[in-house]
């Protein structure tokens, strides 16, 4: 093979390589998306959250993800975290919230959102934020991983950071209707077709451990869903009789067949329409 076959065949192969990401412009935006092929960090210029006083039912899991993220704001030790539990009972809305609520205090952190489909290329973010002028809150929405789903393999790298460990300026937040992330017929399925089945449960279910805040949500009281909606009424001006509110709220949420504050937000939506209130 001649040189100059071997100097396109490089050519070729420098071009199919992906890109490096270009470094952001941090004060462009509060938030970020990571996009994988090509690496870039787009910037979201309004972040659909809702303020943290209206998060209702869930004052444990409120305080203590705000002190922990208050912490690592200040440039003080704080745990990575996984909200985990119920549909709908505002565990990302819970993040973002508490996102604005330390930008309040004037901490200038930032919010970066990774989707679970990129967790492969999380190790290229990593090596970007490291040298970030900024401490940077990681954020990933619902997360999850299924038979034969290799991408938890990726998210160590971010939970143990390997042999350079996790940046000091970024701390790691994931919402997951799971526990430990993973179904149960999928454990189980480990224990009895496994060689080994202790060590290959452990190889999975352990990376939840590698959380230092494990933060529950579970279902919310009737008393809790009808105060969710008369909060959201009295933050953006919506009258109602509470008689009629109470009738109809429990009717939304028997026609839905669940109780949360997804459920309580969709009810109050159809209510400002109906009173020509613009949310």
């Amino acid at each position: 093979m001649s040189d100059a076959t071997l100097t396109r065949i490089a050519e070729a192969l420098e071009r199919l390589r992906p890109a490096p990401a270009q470094t952001p412009d941090w004060a462009a935006a509060e938030a970020f998306v990571w996009h994988a092929d090509p690496d870039r960090l787009e910037p979201v210029a309004q972040v659909n959250r809702v303020d943290l006083p209206l998060l209702l039912g869930i004052d444990r899991a409120r305080d203590t993800l705000l002190e922990n993220t208050l912490q690592f704001a200040r440039g003080l030790p704080a745990n990575n975290a996984l909200l985990w539990g119920a549909r709908g009972m505002g565990k990302s809305s819970l993040v973002k919230a508490v996102h604005a609520e330390v930008l309040a205090q004037n901490l200038p952190a930032k919010l970066v959102e990774v989707q679970r489909e990129d967790l492969p290329s999380i190790g290229r973010l990593l090596s970007l934020l490291r040298v970030a002028p900024v401490r940077v809150l990681l954020f990933c929405d619902d997360l999850s991983f299924s038979h034969d789903d290799q991408h938890y393999k990726s998210l160590k790298a971010v939970l143990d950071g390997g042999i350079e460990g996790r940046p000091e300026n970024v701390i790691f937040y994931a919402t997951s209707n799971r526990r430990h992330l993973m179904p149960r017929d999928m454990i189980e399925n480990e224990r009895s077709s496994a060689i080994n089945p202790s060590e290959a449960v452990e190889e999975k279910v352990s990376l939840s451990d590698r959380f230092g805040l494990w933060l529950g949500f579970h279902p919310c009281s009737q008393d809790e869903y009808l105060a969710m909606i008369q909060g959201y009424c009295a933050a953006y001006g919506v009258k109602i009789d509470a008689d009629t509110l109470r009738a109809e709220a429990i009717e939304w949420q028997a026609t839905r067949g669940a109780r949360s504050g997804r459920v309580a937000w969709q009810y109050f939506t159809d209510l400002a329409g109906r009173r020509g209130v613009t949310l």
